[in-house]
């Protein structure tokens, strides 16, 4: 990776973006276009592409030593082609939006053979968590339910969701990474389908006795991805993400999924905490975020199609608890 450069974007780019921005920010323009043209910098952007990275993951990805890549992101970040924010001791990295990042991910194709050792080293670090993810999930499954009302009472959260819910049935009910099936069985009595997807074997097996009973003849449980959910596009009338978010890789590529699989006029009702600064919760409990703001989450949801409000705040100790009610708007008449 370190012998290839790429052809200098400003002739290539230049056209595409100009019309894109405010007349006068020429020498913003030649700012950015100086950052991403540096081989180092374009690799930064194009791992970006699938969403954000920590610092340390980023120095994995391109085989550099941490302090080479912090001055890295800081010129790409004052040029504004990306946004970092600490959390606890560790610092994320995202894409913000800005013509010029839409034109070069569009210049470099996601298969593009110069960046396929960052891919793989990228494939290798996911593959990692996810399997160190399976293990927790593993080990924990049968305590499942006490560790999550560790700091909140489970009682406060699980009424609020009723609430929030309300009492108008349903025709399909989707519960991402259902976990033991908890959520299930509070609101399945107002489906006439309702579904559990999880991507532990070990929390289904769990779950399953729960719904040993006639009662939930309705109720489904099936393996599956939160990002690649096994469920047709606008085919759900309601969904949850119960406590899922703040274990995710890319939260924001959580909820698009939830997006897509909900109706026009459909509900992704979201349940996480508030931000935090309880680090062990990701060396003992497998916590890749310390929570979310509700800025945080309006904004995913608008890039989603979804209109997102903050309902109510269970204060713990030390946590919070957030929940958050997304309407999706209707789908665009075609032109």
């Amino acid at each position: 990776m370190s012998t290839y450069a790429p052809a200098p974007p400003g002739e290539v780019l230049l056209g595409q973006v100009a019309t894109d921005l405010l007349p006068g920010s020429e020498a913003a323009l030649l700012d950015a276009l100086r950052a991403v043209g540096e081989p180092s910098r374009l690799r930064i952007v194009v791992a970006l592409r699938a969403g954000e990275r920590t610092v340390s993951e980023l120095t994995r990805i391109l085989g550099q030593s941490q302090p080479r890549v912090s001055r890295h992101l800081k010129i790409l970040g004052d040029a504004g082609l990306i946004s970092r924010f600490a959390e606890g001791s560790w610092v994320f990295c995202r894409l913000r939006e800005h013509p010029l990042i839409s034109a070069v991910l569009d210049w470099i194709p996601e298969t593009s053979p110069e960046f396929a050792e960052d891919r793989r080293r990228l494939e290798e670090l996911l593959t990692e968590r996810s399997r160190a993810s399976e293990e927790y999930f593993h080990r924990h499954a049968h305590e499942w339910d006490s560790l999550r009302s560790l700091y909140v009472s489970e009682s406060r959260v699980e009424q609020a969701i009723v609430e929030l819910a309300g009492t108008r049935r349903v025709g399909t009910l989707l519960d991402i990474g259902t976990g033991t099936g908890r959520m299930l069985q509070l609101l399945a009595p107002l489906a006439r389908y309702a579904i559990g997807i999880d991507r532990s074997v070990a929390m289904l097996a769990a779950a399953r006795p729960a719904f040993d009973h006639p009662t939930f003849g309705h109720v489904h449980l099936r393996h599956g991805d939160m990002y690649r959910l096994p469920i047709g596009a606008e085919s759900i009338e309601c969904a949850i993400v119960h406590q899922v978010l703040h274990f995710a890789d890319d939260a924001e590529r959580v909820l698009r999924e939830a997006a897509r699989v909900v109706r026009p006029g459909g509900r992704v009702l979201l349940v996480d905490f508030a931000p935090h600064t309880l680090e062990f919760l990701r060396t003992e409990h497998a916590h890749r975020r310390l929570g979310f703001t509700t800025e945080e989450v309006t904004a995913w949801g608008h890039r989603a199609g979804l209109t997102v409000r903050e309902v109510t705040r269970l204060p713990g100790t030390p946590l919070t608890v957030v929940l958050w009610e997304a309407t999706k708007g209707p789908t665009p008449a075609a032109s």
